[in-house]
């Protein structure tokens, strides 16, 4: 057993354990939601951060790998592979939930219908806590992430990998302020989360970076690191930090980034997170996420007994989430994902072609296309 070569990193198309922790913290949150009393100890709220540390890092490990492999980001190509990676299925599931609420005669009495307008337009995390569909707060914050940072990436893009790395830590100041000079919907938490994730990237990508961190890409590594991690989730509270609170959160991030990093090289614990069932409910976790609610509700209408949050609960709102998301994934966001693509494509096939035409029409003979280096083949949630 070895460690792994920043040459071995920068190649690696798949990182097969983010599937796992997809997994587990999606189900996280709806234990947290529904598994009552006995759960608590699980602080399955802070799943949703390790969500935002995989985004920040996923999105961005991508976008410096195509900026090395082109020389630029495509701004168009950014926007509308997210457009048809979020929007359609989330858009989807909202309408299902306001049909579900009209159809009990709750659109107005529930507070949906006042809540309404920041669904529709990804401001949901200005809206009070406690409302249908409150679990999505957490697709405000992606969103504006995705609409910013690729705009910031194209402007740092001519500074040296140091120098944008550096311009993230700058960035994560700014949130550690905001999250005592903002009000609470602010969410500096999760913006500090996403960050942390990005400067990942940037460390990671940067030869001298991946060399601090490359003693945890041992395959033995990830073992202490998951044990630390474990420790840290179910002692939140004696560490006397609210839910939420900044400083939980932010210490929690540091050890989700050495499982990252300590899982990118095959070993025990990346085989236990890239099993079939982690993959299979990692690469649904996004709408196993959008739809606990209505599964929630089916569950405690259908079976009375499971009225009461207890551990039950949460197992039956996890299975039936996970049999909606799974229809959800192979009807909505498959299609989409892969219509997204092609509209990207075209044009880029287009603009690849016009070269080699005009060099053709010349009479010169077009020099062979330099291989592509591979590209990250993973969702981010």
């Amino acid at each position: 057993m070895s460690t792994l070569a920043h040459s071995e990193y920068l190649a690696m198309r798949r990182f097969p354990a983010l599937d796992g922790m997809r997994a587990i913290a999606a189900v996280m949150v709806v234990f947290f939601h529904y598994a009552g009393p006995t759960w608590v100890s699980l602080n399955g709220w802070i799943g949703v951060h390790m969500f935002f540390v995989l985004s920040g890092y996923l999105i961005t490990t991508l976008a410096v790998r195509e900026q090395d492999r082109t020389g630029r980001l495509s701004i168009r190509d950014f926007y509308l592979r997210r457009l048809f990676r979020i929007m359609p299925v989330y858009y989807v599931v909202l309408a299902l939930v306001v049909v579900f609420a009209l159809v009990r005669d709750e659109f107005v009495t529930s507070g949906l219908a006042g809540v309404l307008p920041e669904y529709l337009t990804f401001t949901n995390e200005w809206t009070p806590p406690g409302q249908v569909f409150g679990q999505s707060w957490t697709l405000g914050i992606e969103q504006k992430f995705y609409v910013v940072w690729p705009l910031l990436l194209t402007a740092l893009g001519a500074l040296a990998l140091a120098w944008r790395a550096s311009a993230t830590v700058g960035l994560l100041g700014l949130a550690v302020i905001g999250h005592f000079a903002m009000p609470p919907q602010f969410s500096s938490a999760a913006y500090y989360m996403i960050l942390f994730g990005c400067l990942l990237a940037f460390v990671l990508h940067s030869p001298k970076g991946f060399a601090v961190l490359r003693p945890f890409t041992h395959p033995l590594a990830a073992i202490p690191v998951l044990a630390a991690l474990v420790l840290v989730q179910v002692n939140m509270d004696v560490l006397g930090v609210p839910a939420g609170g900044l400083p939980a959160v932010a210490g929690y991030g540091v050890v989700v980034a050495l499982l990252v990093v300590s899982t990118l090289r095959p070993g025990p614990v990346q085989r236990v997170l890239s099993i079939a069932p982690m993959r299979f409910v990692g690469e649904r976790s996004y709408s196993l996420y959008l739809v606990q609610g209505i599964a929630g509700t089916v569950v405690m209408l259908s079976v009375p007994a499971f009225a009461v949050h207890r551990t039950a609960t949460g197992v039956a709102v996890t299975i039936v989430s996970l049999l909606m998301a799974d229809l959800l994934f192979r009807w909505v966001e498959q299609p989409m994902i892969a219509f997204g693509r092609k509209v990207v494509s075209r044009p880029n096939a287009r603009a690849e072609r016009a070269p080699a035409t005009a060099e053709a029409t010349a009479g010169q003979r077009p020099e062979p296309a330099v291989a592509a280096a591979p590209a990250v083949a993973s969702q981010p949630a």
